[in-house]
Order: structure tokens, then sequence, then C-alpha cells
């Protein structure tokens, strides 16, 4: 894949990016929907029994399995078995806690669903502590049959917070690039993989999706017109625009917090170097004056700096760019490559790729104390992107010859593999939580 002449550039770009187009040599069937298996999980999983809502068993699709696959699925929870309780609870007043707790249950979820006149939904949900035998959480939702599964991932939202502390993200959404014989798709599904929808499709091939902070927008690299292209695709409407397309290569887009701009990397003034663009593609600007090559940058949660890669100091390493005063320092220093940073959502700290040796893993860099955790064992790890909680981690990675989605939290603890029979996924991007 050629961005811009010059031999320097060629070959940086080349150990940058150098899974770039692995995996993408299977024909597989649009929209196939992704799985997530669970590969390694907390050893502290919260105990709790999802019990069948009442009346539930009147909708082919209820609510309750899918809260609790949420749940399992985010390695912190351990469901013990509900389907058998008879009388099943209802309400939060009818949980006997001490009867829970001989089952081995901490919290307790009960509920139930009511049809309406109009051909809506009631939905009605309790979360019980059952140690404690209080309630925790009441919520009533009116929806449609159509929106169960996604009251199920909301209802699994609060259940998280509650018994955690931290936002749940089975609500959001994530991005990734598949291809089919030649034809390369962006995809946007559920967090759970389901509901997958091809919004972008093309025979050249596509890279780096990016979200907007509001999540109605996603933009992304093209090579439709045999050179890197960035346009912005809208969700909600389906309009396409094109964001940058200067001379030479135009790449790696990242939005800015507040959604109004992005930092992207062209060469179309020799060199590649980063600069901010405005989200309809006017105002330019350049942010360094580099003799090395910068890229793959992205905001700080507050805006207020970028993470970039760079080989200014002789390899590929990670940078901080300070924007009120334009000063550069210097991140990384194990080791002699260490590329695509994605800072942390709540400001603690980033995500990189680090080879070691022949492996690419994914690694973990706390701000404060610049120490350095391993979160994957490789061996062809790569483009990280962090859940909007900053507790989940997910990339690309190989498993038998292709390529797939993986998942780790940022402990490293738990582990995921999102696959899907016979498909290469690529280049994924967690959006941000719903509005």
């Amino acid at each position: 894949m050629q961005f811009v002449s010059g031999n320097r550039l060629r070959r940086l770009l080349k150990a940058l990016f150098p899974l770039l187009l692995l995996g993408f040599v299977v024909a597989v069937p649009a929209r196939a929907q992704l799985t997530i298996e669970i590969v390694g999980g907390s050893g502290s999983a919260i105990p709790i029994a999802v019990v069948p809502f009442e009346n539930e068993s009147n909708w082919p699709l209820g609510i309750t399995g899918v809260v609790a696959a949420d749940l399992t699925r985010s390695g912190l929870f351990r469901q013990i078995e509900a389907n058998a309780v008879v009388p099943r609870p209802v309400r939060a007043e009818d949980v006997r806690g001490a009867d829970w707790r001989a089952r081995g249950a901490d919290a307790v979820v009960v509920g139930s669903m009511r049809s309406l006149a109009d051909g809506r939904v009631e939905v009605r949900f309790a979360l019980v502590d059952a140690v404690k035998q209080m309630q925790l959480a009441a919520v009533t939702y009116t929806v449609t049959p159509a929106q169960f599964r996604a009251t199920a991932h909301r209802i699994a939202d609060v259940i998280y917070e509650k018994l955690t502390g931290d936002a749940g993200v089975f609500s959001t959404r994530i991005a990734y690039i598949t291809k089919q014989g030649a034809r390369y798709e962006l995809h946007v599904a559920d967090a759970d993989g389901s509901n997958p929808q091809a919004v972008v499709a093309s025979n050249e091939p596509l890279l780096s999706p990016a979200w907007s902070p509001d999540g109605t927008r996603i933009a992304y690299v093209s090579l439709e017109n045999r050179k890197p292209v960035i346009y912005v695709q809208s969700l909600d409407t389906g309009r396409r625009q094109v964001l940058a397309n200067f001379r030479g290569s135009n790449s790696a887009p990242a939005w800015s917090p507040d959604g109004r701009k992005l930092i992207v990397t062209l060469t179309k003034d020799g060199g590649s170097q980063l600069f901010l663009i405005n989200a309809d593609g006017t105002g330019v600007q350049r942010l360094l004056s580099s003799t090395g090559i910068d890229t793959e940058a992205s905001f700080a949660p507050d805006g207020q700096s970028v993470l970039f890669t760079s080989d200014r100091g002789g390899s590929p390493q990670i940078y901080r760019l300070r924007l009120a005063t334009n000063a550069v320092e210097r991140l990384t220093f194990e080791g002699s490559y260490n590329v695509s940073p994605r800072a942390l959502p709540d400001g603690k700290g980033f995500v990189f790729v680090r080879r070691d040796g022949g492996r690419f893993t994914i690694c973990i860099q706390d701000f404060a104390t610049r120490q350095v955790q391993v979160l994957t064992q490789g061996p062809l790890d790569e483009s990280p992107s962090v859940a909007p909680n900053s507790r989940l981690v997910i990339y690309a990675a190989q498993q038998g010859g292709r390529g797939i989605l993986a998942g780790v939290s940022s402990d490293g603890r738990v582990k995921q593999r999102l696959v899907s029979p016979a498909t290469n996924v690529r280049e994924p991007a967690w959006g941000p939580l719903p509005r």
C-alpha cells in the first residue's frame, strides 16, 4: 500500500502499520454477527441471579436472557440459576435475601412485563442486594417489542453501575472493518456484536474508523481514489462528506472531545505531520513542524493534549503534545517500537501497541507512575480502542490464520474473543456512551 513518495516515509509507515491488511483474505457473508466468548474472567466475579420476568414468555424475544448474557460477558458477574425458583419473585419486596444467599447469590434481579393498549410493553425491573436485603435500583420502561434488546442493554447498564461503581457500556456500539472477496465494508454493531449493519462499502481498502463524541458520525479513510482520503459518514442520514483530500496521504482521523475538530495526519506539505481540521473540512492548521514522521494522534479526554506516534527519536515511540504551549514530551522509553496510543477516557493513562521481539502486544501505561502493564500475549495484536468507561479494550488479533476482534480488561484479568465463523474483521473502534 503506497501513501506518498519517499523511501523513508514508506519504511516508517510500513513499520508503524505492519498488520494493516493482514487477515483480509477470506470471503464472508455480509453482516455476519460477532459472537463474544469469555476466555478469562475476574477471580472476584459477583454472583447474581437474574429471575425471568413475570409474563416474559408471552414474547419470543424476552429481556432477561440478554441481561444475563451482557453481565456474564463482562467477566465480572457469575450467574446463579434462577429458572427453577417457585414462586418467582416479581418485586423487590418479594425477594427473600436469606433464601438467595443460601443459593449463593449476592444480588437478585426481578421484574415484570405487561402489554399496553397501544401495543407497547411496560417493563419493570428491580435490583436487590440479597446480603443487605436492600433495593438498589428500580426502573420502569415503556417500549415496543422491537426495543426489547436495547432495553435489556439499558437494564444491564444500570445493574453494572450499581454493583461496580463504573458506567455500563452494554448500550454502546462498535465499528469495525470486514472484507468479502474484493469488497471492504465498514460495519456498526451493538457492543455485544448483535445487529451488525454495513454503513460503507468499497472495492478498495477502508481504514481507521473513528466515532464522533455524540455517536452520530464516523470518520474513516478510504482508498477508493487510489490514495488515502478521509471521509465523514453520518449514521443518521447516510450522507457522506470529504473531510480531507489534499495532495499525498490523508489518514488517521481522531475527533476532539467537543466534536468540532479532528486531528489528522497529512503529507501535503512534505513528510507526515499532524494537522487540526474543522469537522466540515475547513480551517486546516498544522500543529507541529517536525523533521520526523508524526502520525496516529488522538486527543486526551480533556482536549488539552494529544498523544501521537513519532520516529523523531530514531524509532517509533509515543509522545504527548500540550496544545496550549506546543510542548512535546516523550512518554515511552522501554523497547524500540511503541505505537498507536489511545488515551483512557478517565484520563489516567493510555493503551498502545508494543513490539517485543516478533510479538505485537497491547499494553497500558499510567500517566502518574509511568508504569507499563502488558495486557495481551500477541502475537499480532493491534488497533486498540478503549470502552467509554475505561474498563475494557477492544483490539484486532489473529486466530487460526484470520483476523478477529478481542477484548481485555484494563487490569488484564478479563479476556474476550469476538468471532464470527469464516469472517475476518479488523480496525475496531468503540463508540461513545449513548446520549
